[in-house]
């Protein structure tokens, strides 16, 4: 890169808040600073803080007198950018808009991306705009399965999808309720995360960003532009769907919902994706992930605070939790998950669960 000229960065502390009062963050910066610099000499920029996200890595705009890039420190320790780098060009392929990796430095944890902008999905939707916008993801989304080929990325399987689970029991149950499962809860937990893996694992599989949402879909030209798909699998067709619709951090009503993933339903045969040709057996399936995924993310979100600090993720898990209750009330085979939940919950166990 030939932009030619020197760094200049603004001192205040707003700027590089990510890195705290910690010296080895700060000397990251530096080292991300002069990295930087190294690939415009001569050119004039300043850092601001963009980004950061449920890992380890941070986000930096790097603004120039007309232009602007994403600068991304990824800890090497922590961190591997190779990940990001091959579904970038995955996914750049197979037509959406992803950030192009620009500049790279694998032994420090530094990337250069194109700018998709500061407004996410989150940001702008309403009652109004909402149609267009989620039509919008699901045609990328579509587009990204219909790449879709074995063995390119890693498979979404049995090892992996459990392990998630377990982050239900291990972080949510054990740190955040602060609870001991007895034997026979552990046995119905196992026991329901078998049945829920058998249903998962049976459905045709494609593509998976795993965080295909209202936080990672930015309004850009053209839209969405689509972040945060480094830990892309080979896994169920369902997934991203339920991540898209039944989103951690934004709630639609249930009408509105099965419509959009009618919507999608429809889309994805017509492109000749493997959709269950039955939509009663593909929602059902959808709802069988979203079981999956909420487990998770409950984990997951308790982990972030428990572990990491981060306790922003805390106000979404109610709507998480009610995600789930909400579909093993609607599947008898998930009964007994649900009357563990309202154990869990210090709820009145309900008479006539089906089991």
């Amino acid at each position: 890169m030939d932009r030619g000229v020197s760094c200049i960065l603004s001192d205040k502390i707003a700027q590089i808040h990510h890195y705290g009062n910690s010296g080895a963050l700060l000397k990251r910066f530096a080292l991300l600073k002069n990295w930087i610099g190294s690939q415009f000499p001569g050119s004039p920029f300043t850092l601001e803080a963009a980004s950061e996200d449920a890992s380890f890595r941070r986000y930096f705009r790097v603004k120039f007198a007309d232009d602007s890039l994403i600068a991304m420190d990824a800890p090497p320790s922590h961190e591997d950018c190779r990940p990001f780098i091959k579904v970038s060009e995955l996914f750049y392929a197979a037509g959406v808009h992803v950030p192009r990796v620009l500049a790279r430095n694998l032994e420090q944890g530094f990337l250069l991306l194109d700018d998709l902008g500061t407004t996410t999905y989150l940001q702008v939707l309403k009652d109004d705009n909402a149609n267009r916008l989620y039509l919008d993801a699901i045609e990328s989304l579509i587009k990204i399965q219909l790449a879709s080929c074995a063995s390119v990325l890693p498979d979404y399987d049995e090892t992996l999808l459990l392990r998630e689970m377990h982050l239900f029991p291990d972080w949510y149950v054990a740190k955040h309720l602060r609870l001991a499962l007895s034997p026979v809860q552990t046995d119905v937990l196992n026991s329901m995360f078998k049945r829920i893996l058998q249903d998962n694992l049976a459905q045709p599989r494609v593509y998976v960003h795993r965080d295909y949402h209202s936080r990672n879909l930015m309004l850009s030209d053209p839209s969405p532009g689509i972040l945060d798909f480094q830990d892309a699998v080979y896994g169920p067709i369902t997934y991203d769907a339920v991540s898209l619709f039944k989103d951690a951090y934004i709630c639609w009503d249930g009408a509105r919902v099965l419509d959009w993933v009618v919507r999608y339903w429809e889309r994805a045969k017509k492109a000749g994706l493997p959709a269950q040709a039955d939509f009663a057996q593909f929602y059902r399936d959808f709802e069988w992930m979203g079981v999956q995924r909420h487990l998770k993310v409950l984990g997951i979100f308790a982990r972030l605070y428990y572990r990491d600090g981060k306790d922003a993720y805390l106000k979404d898990l109610p709507l998480v939790m009610q995600y789930l209750r909400d579909a093993c009330e609607r599947y008898p085979d998930l009964s007994p998950l649900l009357k563990l939940l309202d154990e869990l919950e210090g709820r009145a166990v309900q008479v006539g669960y089906s089991f």
